[in-house]
């Protein structure tokens, strides 16, 4: 499919007519097990010499047609689809990691992200160290001996700040590590992550892949570009397996050791596993996804024009507009759009933000974006409650900021609700 263009592969990748019944859409596949043909078929499945279905905390069809399909979209040469986005950074991790390891954070990173890395990392006796991504030097020199993996988003969460990724995979390269980026906020339409260098894509599946607020999911990309044995420092893919009688993941399965890997140990030991009706509404989002996201991006760029303008805001960090510091990374990085999600820091501080959220009519409060609805949030107050004050502003959450996820509504209904709605925060 790679040959056909984004809108056709959308629609069409990792799917074909049902063989059994000829059905155009994908089947749900409502089954915990799959009968075996005879005995000598169970064995090659469990022994991974033939490809198959087995168990559904494994493999299922409508799950598999979800990641072939994002894995296309992405360019990589396989995906694993789980239960949630931080499943998929668990899952993503998981092969690489072990007791007194480390990875390379981005400091600009969703508050739940940071949690998770900072403190449920502990229990595995993994640890996360957090620097400037704009500073390549630092990423460098926070790499030592037990580093495993280098870690961003590609538009961060809650700001919009585009990372320069073809900078941090040149660090990445030289220091001989995958670079795991989050690509969810942008989704493979805005940016592929991969092009830039990237190794492995994660995705929460329940932002714009699906697009309409009704799924929890996550997939993990890879792009099958790593040499996982180029070191000892992966024995998971390059070591024999001592579950599967000494199979050397890497040696075995070439470019899609690391996508059987996931699944032949990740999802049979830890079990986040997508459930099919989960697949199934997020491969019938990504249908309308090039569409979605044309119509977030004009909206998100016509609302933070009003908002720059408007002398109740004190400042709007959408990277779309020409003042950002980071605009000349949208045409390198995301040359399609800015993406629809971005903060604004209001007047008044903590109280008027309070105000506005509470005030808004079109806008639903909710701690979930990349719907189709417009969406709003005070993250100091609740997804990044959590974190320190300073550790809010450097997330770029401070108690003044809201964070807005534009929806495909009209642009001219949404700027008129934060009118009305900041006059009220502010009065």
């Amino acid at each position: 499919m790679s040959d056909y263009s984004f809108d056709t592969m959308q629609i069409h990748a990792g799917t074909a007519p049902d063989p059994a019944t000829g059905a155009r859409q994908v089947p749900i596949y409502q089954t915990t097990a799959y009968v075996f043909r005879d005995a000598d078929h169970a064995a090659r499945l469990f022994g991974l010499q033939e490809v198959g279905y087995i168990y559904s905390r494994l493999t299922n069809p409508t799950i598999s047609a979800l990641a072939n399909r994002v894995a296309a979209l992405e360019g990589g040469a396989g995906a694993v689809c789980c239960s949630s986005g931080h499943a998929a950074q668990i899952m993503a991790l998981f092969p690489l990691m072990g007791p007194g390891l480390n990875i390379v954070a981005s400091t600009r990173l969703y508050g739940g992200t940071i949690t998770q890395f900072s403190q449920t990392f502990k229990r595995f006796g993994w640890s996360a160290t957090f620097v400037d991504f704009d500073d390549p030097a630092a990423i460098e020199a926070a790499v030592d001996d037990n580093t495993r993996a280098i870690f961003c988003e590609s538009i961060s969460n809650p700001g919009g700040y585009i990372t320069d990724l073809p900078a941090v995979a040149a660090v990445a390269r030289r220091v001989g590590l995958p670079l795991i980026v989050d690509n969810t906020l942008a989704s493979p339409y805005l940016c592929r992550p991969i092009d830039h260098g990237a190794t492995l894509v994660v995705h929460s599946a329940t932002k714009y892949l699906t697009g309409n607020g009704t799924v929890t999911g996550g997939v993990i990309v890879d792009s099958g570009t790593f040499d996982w044995s180029a070191s000892d420092k992966f024995p998971s893919l390059s070591q024999p397996e001592p579950a599967y009688h000494g199979l050397v993941f890497h040696q075995a399965l070439g470019p899609m050791a690391y996508t059987f890997h996931s699944i032949a140990i990740g999802l049979r030991d830890l079990g986040m596993t997508m459930n099919p009706q989960g697949a199934h509404y997020t491969l019938m989002g990504i249908e309308t996804l090039s569409l979605r996201m044309q119509k977030h991006v004009a909206n998100a760029q016509a609302v933070a024009e009003w908002l720059e303008r408007d002398p109740r805001i004190d400042y709007v960090t959408y990277a779309g507009l020409a003042s950002s510091p980071w605009h000349e990374r949208v045409a390198r990085i995301c040359p399609k759009g800015a993406g629809a999600l971005f903060t604004v820091a209001v007047k008044g501080g903590y109280e008027a933000c309070v105000k506005l959220v509470d005030s808004l009519n079109l806008f639903s409060h909710v701690a979930n974006l990349g719907d189709t609805r417009s969406l709003i949030i005070h993250s100091a107050s609740t997804t990044h409650r959590q974190l320190t004050e300073a550790q809010q502003i450097a997330a770029g959450a401070g108690p003044n900021v809201v964070r807005l996820s534009i929806g495909t509504e009209d642009a001219a209904d949404l700027i008129a609700d934060l009118d009305q709605a900041l006059a009220a925060a502010t009065a």
